[in-house]
């Protein structure tokens, strides 16, 4: 496949990544047409992808400070934006451990604006949301990546589509 060439299967879209920026990119684009209570469930080895993925959301929702990744704090909050992003970071967490901080309440808006929720490490989640972007990050060959883009009980916006 060529760079930046999309295949489907049923609902799946792989995105070949040829760089960083094109990680960059590909979150630019989520952030501008993701929509309120939009949960983004990321998964991926260390150093595939995940936090430049989500600095990418940031940027196209308008977020001007810094996003890092929240491996220590588990939730950074950034409230400037078009919208809210809750990024969640639960590398350092057991599943049990994780089913304690009813992280619900972020994608479900109880207690927070609505807003988009990156959760990085989102196999350690004992619960998922009832509608979520499955993003999957792997490693290609010669330095490129790979991000498998799977909708479940929602859909893609045509902008993600045209990718």
């Amino acid at each position: 496949m060529e760079k930046g060439e999309i295949s489907r299967l049923d609902s799946v879209m792989k995105i070949f990544l040829a760089d960083t920026e094109a990680t960059l990119h590909l979150g630019i684009t989520l952030g501008e047409s993701l929509t309120a209570g939009s949960a983004i469930l990321l998964k991926g080895d260390l150093g595939a992808g995940k936090t430049t993925l989500v600095q990418g959301i940031g940027k196209g929702l308008g977020i001007a400070e810094s996003i890092v990744s929240p491996t220590f704090t588990l939730i950074n909050e950034y409230t400037e934006g078009r919208l809210p992003l809750y990024h969640l970071d639960l590398y350092r967490l057991e599943p049990q451990e994780v089913a304690a901080l009813n992280l619900e309440s972020y994608w479900e808006g109880i207690e927070v604006i609505p807003g988009i929720v990156a959760v990085e490490w989102a196999e350690r989640l004992p619960y998922k949301p009832d509608s979520y972007l499955s993003v999957n990050l792997t490693y290609g060959n010669g330095g490129t990546r790979q991000a498998e883009l799977i909708p479940f009980n929602c859909a893609l916006s045509e902008t993600i589509a045209a990718l």
